[in-house]
């Protein structure tokens, strides 16, 4: 699914009205229509109280107040009006609601709170995604204040108001803080980034259906993961196929006292599809590993505690370094060596990420085609301490220049493709958050690449399919509950989904 800043939005709503062909109150009628069922989906509550705003987004609130009063709900709302003046369509709103009997409370200057109870549901309509400058003082953020002290759930429509369409955190001014978002058609990429979380509350994509053939011919580099991108990536298996035929990978992981972090990454890399997995690692931690994953072989270090030599490459289909590696200088030789004589792709993460952080100048070392898979607080040491959405920005000509794809974990994790264009992933949980996960998605994208799967598209379902496999962990055990194994174990569910 394509992303698109709010000036394409604007186009392709005007293509939708222009080609479908539809007129643009019928097509705010269509989106109303559509965030009425969303409002009646996620609330039982029967009192609504409707904060609407002069522009289209206004219009939007006033359609949903009209249709949740002939739903027999009580509504209650507030038309905030400081110019005296209304879009063309939100005019016509207003006058089909005030029809209906509904009562309208149209402020122009001065702002005072209504009384909300804790059984009130708000729905925010102030403003839409095409917001320019911050909501600092005034009417609007006087309402805003107010909403925010109110104890209720709360409903914003396309977007929280005061949050712009593009940024990575609120400088200055207020914004709703939302329970629900019910953003239009599209994610928006503020919406995405993890410093504005607390104002977008939880997403959810409303389909107007805009036209199709709009957003193909609108060009970005921003995208939004779905089942169908996935889908398509994921290669079929043949009948007279053998383990020789899906790869074979080498994972170099573990150190004393940290076998768990290996097992994790080998088991979610076998799970994955791999045909034949050898996993390099101390002495001290074989007997584990032969216990714990008996369908992996094993290369034993000549250091009984610590990666100290780096194995011989050139039978493997790929690589995976770092979880569990530890940082000695040992290892941190060891590590450099390995990159240095590596010639297929190598997936980096944890420890050995930590490694290239104290020698920057390898990062352009690794093969073409390798994927690096930094937390927050590696991408910091690797890259420099910013906001996701300046983070991403800024490392896209790294991918392009050294030929790597960046996964940006967590929440909507971020992958930064060797093409410089940026795919959101939509699946994960926030059970997700415990130890052992990221080793997993370590596994799961070298059993891609050894598969033959582009770095692009390895990291692409690879990161899918890992939070998917999270989505049925946390579905059967809990987002309180699930631990990494549960993620492993659920992997085989996730692929069977996408019909593999």
């Amino acid at each position: 699914m394509k992303i698109f800043p709010t000036s394409a939005i604007r186009a392709i709503d005007a293509y939708t009205i222009e080609h479908e062909p539809i007129s643009s109150i019928d097509l705010m009628e269509r989106a109303a229509r559509a965030i009425f069922h969303a409002v009646l989906e996620h609330c039982t509550e029967t009192r609504f109280v409707v904060f609407a705003g002069p522009g289209n987004n206004g219009g939007d609130g006033l359609a949903v107040a009209r249709m949740l009063h002939n739903a027999g709900r009580e509504v209650a709302v507030w038309l905030i009006n400081p110019k005296g003046k209304l879009s063309p369509d939100c005019a016509v709103n207003l006058e089909r609601l005030k029809e209906c009997g509904t009562v309208v409370n149209e402020v122009c200057s001065s702002f005072e709170m209504p009384s909300v109870g804790s059984d009130t549901v708000i729905v925010d309509a102030l403003f839409g995604s095409g917001l320019s400058k911050p909501v600092e003082e005034g009417l609007f953020a006087s309402v805003i204040e107010g909403i925010n002290s109110a104890e209720c759930k709360v409903l914003a429509v396309d977007m929280p108001s005061g949050l712009p369409g593009e940024c990575d955190a609120l400088v200055s001014g207020v914004a709703v803080r939302a329970t629900y978002t019910f953003t239009l058609q599209f994610p928006k990429v503020s919406l995405l980034m993890p410093e504005n979380a607390c104002y977008a509350g939880e997403v959810r994509i409303i389909d107007i259906a805009l036209s199709k053939e709009g957003m193909e011919q609108t060009r970005t580099n921003l995208f939004f993961l779905d089942e169908n991108d996935i889908k398509g990536l994921l290669k079929p298996r043949w009948g007279h196929a053998h383990k020789g035929c899906f790869g074979h990978g080498l994972l170099v992981a573990g150190s004393r006292g940290m076998a768990g972090a290996s097992v994790l990454a080998a088991r979610a890399a076998l799970r994955s599809g791999m045909g034949l997995l050898t996993v390099h690692l101390p002495a001290c931690n074989n007997s584990i590993m032969q216990m714990a994953v008996p369908e992996a072989m094993t290369s034993i270090d000549s250091n009984g505690a610590c990666f100290s030599e780096p194995p011989c490459t050139g039978k493997y289909n790929a690589v995976a370094v770092g979880p569990g590696l530890g940082t000695s200088e040992l290892s941190e030789r060891a590590l450099l060596a390995l990159i240095d004589n590596c010639r297929v792709p190598m997936v980096v993460d944890a420890d050995a990420l930590n490694i290239i952080a104290r020698n920057p100048h390898y990062l352009s070392r690794l093969p073409k085609g390798s994927i690096i898979t930094p937390h927050p607080g590696e991408f910091a040491r690797l890259f420099g301490k910013a906001s996701r959405y300046s983070s991403i920005n800024s490392v896209r000509s790294v991918a392009c220049e050294s030929g790597i794809a960046i996964v940006l974990k967590g929440a909507y994790t971020a992958i930064i493709a060797p093409d410089g264009n940026v795919y959101f992933n939509s699946t994960g949980n926030p059970g997700m958050a415990t130890a052992g996960s990221g080793d997993v998605l370590s596994g799961v994208l070298l059993s891609l690449l050894a598969q033959g799967y582009t770095a692009k598209d390895a990291a692409l379902a690879g990161v899918y399919l890992h939070g998917l496999a999270g989505d049925y962990a946390a579905s059967a055990k809990g987002v309180v509950s699930m631990v990494a194994g549960d993620i492993v174990d659920s992997l085989s569910q996730a692929f069977v989904s996408l019909g593999n």
